[in-house]
């Protein structure tokens, strides 16, 4: 199927709508698309507006799929107008979909095609060729600077020298890049590293190695007037690196110097960059160049002041957590247990340290070492504990017998939090007790849930607000878990609970009690709507399609056409709203 045939002018204003339509179509007859391009199904150009933005269209399994960079499309993916434009200026260009009388009459006057392009290059010389190429060129900075890097591929003498120019041209910017520009920024930089590739194909993997460091400079210069929400200037981190890595294999770097290099890398990029590169590069540094990695590693180490509970100095710095790393990637490699346990021993300023290297001895099947760090870290922190810390000490109790040892630390837990999850914990302790072990402890965790409940309310009621509205939702997901439907209902309607909840009660009880499920659509449907956005809108009207069915079903045909009329007089000026709703009614 040929994709013209999927944007005729009544398929894009039905896609676009009314509005978007109208003004995509005055772009196009302002002659704003640029750059168009048909060919294998795909559609592609620029649309000049407030800025210039890509947009690409292009059929997967006969399906119309298309993408704009515009800050409409990123935020909703609707049919905006600069797609509205290159739309109508690819059907003004093609003439595929046409009838062949239609085909005929169009013929003189179509745009020519990247077909008909291609046809008249291979009949150009090669002086003209060189001529449009070096003339766009001069017009477009981009392509200079691929041009100019395919030539210095092949030009020892000066390969490097371009290539850095080419990196520093694709960096450096002097404004800061927010997240819409970060796609266009960084397509630059893909272009380096793509041209990087092909220059490390011509046997040139030492100046890549230099290259590919000079990249990762610049970028660690550039990040911090970057907003990469969308991880852009990651994924740029990783090729650059991998590229080093691929270059470092073939080239045989010396294994010294190159231990170096990566170790104070490492130790002091906030980008992580290098991380594990003990690790990673282990087959290129060789011994050698392990034993002054390590060395490095260790002189390191020995300055870092160990912390004990309560000691939070530097505790969190980004060069205590790297060398920290570092000097575990090194025990590791060498399995020794003890070493490991004495760089983790080095920071005890928190319970979850104890419980790491309690977990290194479980590893290494050494239980009762394990057990003797889990109790000690519990000692250590008797007001401020990690529940992870408490479970690992319960699990060992109860391989050794001790149930009520495990259970009093699983009720601690419990009552920190007191919900789902801590429920089901406190029933899989129990539960190695026995059935009737669990009901008196059941019985314990609903009364403790019912009481922290009262009490939130009570100082909901007398402060007049909290962080977390005090509902019965921990309640409705116990009985909902527990597969108590009824129990869980009625908790909901005591105390409330969560609207994720409601919607799921009501599934629950659409069966057997439609009126109860009519009630909780119906109660949500203007909460939704006054939210005053397209998703709210479209979720009111799935709300709003299923009170239908409801009461289709309950034989209430009157009360629906009433109901559906003054959601529609209570929101006639909300338009979109409106125009969803045309399907329902």
């Amino acid at each position: 199927m040929n994709i013209l045939t999927k944007i005729t002018e009544n398929k894009i204003l039905k896609l676009a709508g009314g509005q978007s339509f109208a003004r995509g179509e005055k772009y196009f007859e302002e002659e704003r698309v640029k750059g168009l391009r048909i060919q294998d199904n795909k559609i592609a150009a620029k649309v000049h507006g407030t800025h210039t933005y890509r947009v690409k269209l292009w059929l997967e399994d006969n399906t119309l799929e298309y993408y704009c960079t515009c800050p409409l499309f990123e935020r909703d993916e609707v049919f905006c107008k600069h797609l509205v434009a290159v739309s109508l200026a690819a059907q003004e260009a093609g003439i595929d979909d046409l009838d062949s009388t239609q085909k005929q009459k169009r013929k003189k006057d179509r745009v020519l095609t990247s077909t008909d392009i291609e046809r008249f290059i291979s009949a150009q010389e090669k002086e003209t060729l060189i001529t449009l190429l070096m003339d766009y060129a001069q017009s477009d900075d981009r392509f200079y600077e691929k041009l100019r890097m395919k030539a210095a591929a092949g030009d020892k003498s000066s390969g490097v020298a371009t290539f850095k120019h080419a990196i520093n041209e694709a960096v450096n910017l002097d404004v800061f890049v927010d997240y819409r520009s970060m796609r266009d920024y960084t397509e630059g930089m893909y272009d380096v590293i793509h041209s990087l590739r092909e220059y490390f194909k011509s046997d040139s993997a030492e100046a890549v190695i230099e290259l590919t460091e000079h990249f990762l400079k610049r970028l660690e210069l550039q990040l911090n007037m970057v907003d990469d929400s969308d991880g852009y200037m990651g994924d740029i981190l990783y090729e650059v690196q991998e590229l080093h890595f691929e270059a470092c294999k073939k080239a045989k770097p010396d294994p010294e110097k190159l231990a170096k290099k990566l170790f104070e890398w490492e130790l002091n990029s906030d980008w992580e960059i290098f991380y594990g590169a003990a690790e990673k590069y282990a087959s290129i540094l060789e011994k050698d160049g392990l034993k002054v990695y390590s060395e490095l590693a260790e002189k390191e180490w020995n300055n870092l002041p160990s912390l004990g509970p309560g000691d939070d100095r530097n505790s969190y710095s980004g060069n205590r957590y790297r060398i920290t790393s570092i000097m575990e990637a090194l025990a590791s490699q060498t399995g020794d247990v003890e070493q490991l346990v004495a760089i983790k021993s080095k920071d005890l300023s928190l319970p979850y340290h104890y419980l790491e290297v309690a977990q290194i001895y479980k590893k290494a099947r050494k239980r009762e070492e394990a057990l003797k760090w889990a109790e000690r870290g519990v000692r250590m922190f008797p007001k401020h504990m990690d529940s992870r810390l408490l479970e690992f000490l319960a699990d060992e109790y109860q391989k050794r017998k001790r149930f009520d040892d495990a259970m009093k630390l699983v009720w601690q837990i419990f009552t920190e939090r007191s919900n789902l999850e801590e429920y089901k914990l406190l029933r899989k302790h129990a539960m190695r007790g026995g059935a009737k072990q669990w009901r008196g402890w059941r019985e314990n965790a609903l009364d403790h849930i019912r009481k922290t409940i009262a009490k939130r309310k009570a100082e909901q009621k007398n402060h007049g607000w909290l962080w977390n509205r005090a509902d019965n939702t921990t309640l409705v997901e116990i009985f909902l878990w527990e597969k108590d439907f009824a129990q869980a209902w009625t908790e909901a309607q005591e105390g409330g609970c969560t609207e994720g909840l409601w919607f799921k009660l009501a599934h629950l009880r659409e069966k057997d009690y439609p009126e109860d499920t009519l009630a909780v659509y119906q109660t949500f449907v203007e909460p939704t709507i006054m939210q005053k956005n397209k998703q709210a809108y479209h979720e009111a009207v799935e709300m709003i399609k299923k009170i239908k069915q409801l009461m289709t079903r309950l034989n209430k045909q009157a009360e629906w056409e009433k109901y559906i009329e003054s959601i529609k007089i209570n929101h006639k000026p909300k338009r979109n709203l409106m125009k969803m709703l045309e399907g329902v009614v």
